[in-house]
Parts: C-alpha cells; sequence; structure tokens
C-alpha cells in the first residue's frame, strides 16, 4: 500500500483518505445503497463471494436468468467433454482470469487474487463424467454449481464466486455501466474494451464488449449488487454437507435404498475416527450413493429464504465493520492521533503505527470502533483487515503475505530490501495465544528474513487481560517493548466527565 489514496490541500496539509469507491468518487453512500450495490474499497478486496445459490433462490427473473445461463454453460462443457477436448479448448473453455476489477475475495491487501487454471479445470471437467453428470435433468431437484465444490477439498467457495463472477460478467458490466452514465461524472469514467464478456454460443468463443465504466487508475471497476453477495461459506457448501451428513439417510424415502445406506454407514463410520478420516469415509459414501447429494440440496432448496435472509445479515455485518467503521476511523485517527507521520525505519514504523493505534483505542474512543454491536471482534483477520484498511498512507510497503513458506504473516513492513518487519495480531481469547508468541513469529521471521517483529494482543474482556498477562509472565517477556497488549474492553472507560 502506498499513498495514492491521499491528497492534499494547497498549503501541503493531508486530507482524508479515499479508500472506499463512494469516497473517491464523490458519491454519497445512499446512492449506492438505493441502486443495490456494495461499496467496495479500493485499497484491498473485502471478504465478500457471490454465492450462486441467491441467483436460484432470489425473486428477481433477471437473477433466475443468470442462474440458467450458468447451467446452460455447464452443458456446454459436458456436450464438449463428451465429444473430446484439445488443450486449446480446455484452457478457452474452463480456464478463467480472476474478475479482480471487482475487488471482492480473498486477497489482503490489493485485488490481485488466483486465477481458475489447471487445477480447477481438471476438477470441473471431471465433475462433469460424475457428480454433474445430470447436470440440467437432475429428480427433484435443480442444476447447482456448487456440486462442484462438496466431493473433496480442492474446490472452494472462492472458486465458486469466480467462475460465477466470470459467467455473469456481461450483467455485472452492464449494472456498472448503467451507474456510471447515470450517477457519476464523465470525468471520472472511460471505456473500456472487456475481454471475455459474454459467451457468443453461435461461434463458441468468448467476445469482447465495451463499456463505459468507473477508471481506477487505467483500470474499469466493476460493482456487485449486495442481495448476490455472501460471506463465508456459500449456502451449499462442502462444509455444510460434512456437518449434516449423517442426517440424510433418516430423509431417504425408499426404504429398500435406506437401508442399503444405513448399512454402509455403519461399516464406515466408526467412533474414533479422526475428522480427515470421516471426510474421507463420507467422500466414499457420496461416491457409492450420489443421490445423497441431490438430497442434501433438495433439503438446502426448501431453506430458500433463509438462506436470503443469514446472507444479508452476514453482508450488512461485513459493510458495518470493514465499511461503515472504517471510513469513520481513518479522520477521526487523523484528528486525534499522530498515526500517519512517518518514522525512519521498518520496525519504528511497524512499533509506532502499533502504539499509536493503542492510544487511539485505549483513550481517545477508539474501542468503539474495534467493537461490533457490543463486542469485540469475533476473529482474528477481521481485526487484521481492519488495521490494514486505515493504515492507508505510508510511504514503506505494507502487505500481508499470502505464503512465504511457512504460513501467513499478518504484516510485512518494509523499505527495500534490507529494512523489513513483521507485524503480528492476536486475540487474547485464542486458545493458542502462548504457542503463538513463543514459536510462530520466531518462524515467520525466519521465513522471511528479518529479525524485528511487533506483537499485538488484544483483550476484550477482564479475562483476557488476566490471560495474556499469566501468558507473558510465563513466557519472560511481560516488559519486551515488541509486545504491545491493547485494551479494547467497552466497560472500563468512563467518559471524561466521569473519569
Amino acid at each position: 500500500m502506498t499513498g495514492d489514496r491521499w491528497s492534499t490541500e494547497s498549503d501541503g496539509s493531508m486530507i482524508e483518505p479515499r479508500i472506499y469507491f463512494s469516497e473517491h468518487f464523490g458519491i454519497s453512500s445512499k446512492i449506492l445503497t438505493d441502486y443495490g450495490a456494495f461499496d467496495i474499497c479500493i485499497v484491498s478486496d473485502l471478504p465478500m463471494f457471490i454465492d450462486p445459490f441467491l441467483l436460484f433462490t432470489s425473486k428477481k427473473s433477471e437473477y433466475q436468468a443468470l442462474h440458467d445461463q450458468i447451467v446452460i454453460y455447464l452443458q456446454f462443457l459436458q456436450k464438449k467433454s463428451r465429444a473430446g477436448l484439445s488443450s486449446g479448448e480446455i484452457k478457452n473453455w474452463y480456464h478463467f482470469k480472476e474478475v479482480k476489477q471487482n475487488w471482492l475475495g480473498f486477497t489482503l491487501f490489493g485485488n490481485n487474487g488466483h486465477a481458475l487454471g489447471r487445477t480447477f479445470a481438471e476438477s470441473l471437467n471431471k465433475s462433469l463424467g460424475d457428480i454433474l453428470g445430470n447436470v440440467g435433468n437432475e429428480r427433484g431437484v435443480s442444476t447447482h454449481l456448487e456440486k462442484l465444490a462438496l466431493v473433496g477439498p480442492r474446490v472452494g467457495r472462492d472458486c465458486v464466486s469466480d467462475f460465477t463472477t466470470n459467467l455473469i460478467k456481461h450483467y455485472l458490466l452492464r449494472y456498472t455501466e448503467i451507474f456510471a452514465r447515470e450517477y457519476m461524472r464523465d470525468e471520472d469514467c472511460s471505456l473500456f474494451a472487456v475481454p471475455r464478456s459474454a459467451f457468443n454460443y453461435a461461434t463458441e468463443t468468448w467476445e469482447t464488449r465495451t463499456y463505459f465504466l468507473p477508471d481506477l487508475r487505467n483500470d474499469f471497476l466493476i460493482l456487485t449488487p449486495t442481495d448476490m453477495l455472501t460471506r463465508d461459506d456459500t449456502w451449499i457448501s462442502r462444509e455444510d454437507l460434512l456437518r449434516r451428513f449423517k442426517t440424510l439417510p433418516a430423509a431417504i424415502e425408499d426404504d429398500q435404498t435406506r437401508a442399503q445406506v444405513n448399512n454402509y454407514f455403519a461399516r464406515v463410520f466408526y467412533k474414533k475416527q479422526t475428522v480427515k478420516d470421516r471426510n474421507v469415509a463420507i467422500d466414499r459414501i457420496i461416491k457409492e450413493f450420489p443421490e445423497l447429494v441431490d438430497l442434501y440440496i433438495g433439503l438446502k432448496e426448501q431453506e430458500g429464504d433463509e438462506a436470503r435472509a443469514i446472507s444479508k445479515a452476514k453482508t450488512d455485518d461485513t459493510h458495518n465493520v470493514l465499511v461503515a467503521q472504517v471510513k469513520r476511523a481513518v479522520p477521526d485517527l487523523q484528528a486525534k492521533t499522530d498515526f500517519y507521520e512517518k518514522p525512519w525505519t521498518s520496525y519504528e514504523e511497524a512499533l509506532e503505527r502499533v502504539l499509536c493505534f493503542k492510544d487511539y483505542i485505549e483513550n481517545k474512543d477508539g474501542y468503539r470502533l474495534i467493537n461490533r454491536a457490543g463486542e469485540g471482534f469475533s476473529k482474528e483477520t477481521e481485526v487484521q483487515l481492519f488495521f490494514g484498511l486505515i493504515w492507508c498512507y505510508t510511504e514503506f510497503d505494507v502487505n500481508r503475505e499470502p505464503n512465504n513458506g511457512r504460513g501467513p504473516v499478518d504484516f510485512k513492513v518494509s523499505y527495500g530490501a534490507g529494512d523489513k518487519s513483521l507485524i503480528e495480531f492476536k486475540l487474547a481469547s485464542n486458545s493458542s495465544l502462548a504457542r503463538n508468541l513463543e514459536r510462530q513469529v520466531e518462524i515467520y521471521e525466519a521465513a522471511n528474513g528479518t529479525r524485528t517483529s511487533v506483537k499485538v494482543i488484544l483483550c476484550y474482556t477482564p479475562e483476557d487481560q488476566e490471560k495474556t498477562a499469566r501468558v507473558l509472565s510465563e513466557l519472560g517477556i511481560r516488559d519486551d517493548p515488541s509486545v504491545v497488549v491493547i485494551d479494547a474492553r467497552r466497560d472500563n472507560k468512563p467518559s471524561a466527565s466521569k473519569a
């Protein structure tokens, strides 16, 4: 991350950063909300995904039509697969780039994710011969792309979302173009020729089409309707199938089949199975009785209203925490602290930012914004992303390492090849706090070629503080200046008039 999201007044003073679509283009959040679009961040992908089940269960006919188009494309692939495919055809029809311009997904920080390449293509092609073998002709249920992610862990929600996004890209581009022409200044938009915008079944090729779209540093942006989005897993997911798998045989109507499945269950399941063994056994059962997948999907289809309600709640929560609260925190930090000043080394940069963050939370009412709905942040990834989003102006290179060989560290701060430091965030409630403090950061330091790092522990309750003090004492690092404990409690900060 660098300083290009900031600008200066004529006197050289800093003004507020513009890290969200609405801020960058000077559009009110209400206009975006009324249009139905999610206010994307232009610093980092936000952990949101398009769930194709929300298209299927939507009451909007255009969404249902989009789901039908996904099924038609799968049927096209299946027909071609049965006739035999060349390597060029596999690349053209099965491989997809991530649609990074929607700024949604796993990437921290930035928007360069993984493409749907060979592994995805092989999984999809294989599935069209087994679990998706009856695509478009299922008995009692509809076709769902999410079937692809139900057997084996190689295809997850990000792949399902990316594939869906590519297949409905023409709709999203047109959706964004309509918004741009109605609500945006011409100088903030450009005409873009977008490759692989839509598939032409007559020529069996992907078409390039031209759209008038928001322009961000010579690339276009794509807006996504909020009611297509969810957080965490898609509604039909492998994790959900694994959780409720043992309840499925009872829903089988045919007595003989139910007895066969129960007998098979008894032979492949046993009490002392590990989770891995249990999941392997489930995969074996599905291959033996593939109708269980359609039975599971049928149950999920009956829960369409619940799917929409839960996805909306998750999306609203993500907006509140990672959009609305960050929008309030950045100018508040700028006004109350020197958080955006620039120290001289990466370690000073890392430590000073963390200490300033601590002071803001503990002494300047920042705890209100690092809490959610009356509770502490429930996930370390949310705290990490929150901190990263507010740290949007620095001359240093700040990024989250996707994989450095020994697992991902929260942040690496560097200035050139020879000056780099790490920041690792932990919630005090983490059951592995002691082990992580003792070993994890040391491993990350070795993997990243640095000996300087800052460990940050957030406490949301008195119990958190007691546990942290005990752990630091046991490890002999209670007075270590590189270990920063932040008191984010709500219940111990009286107002200034009462203090």
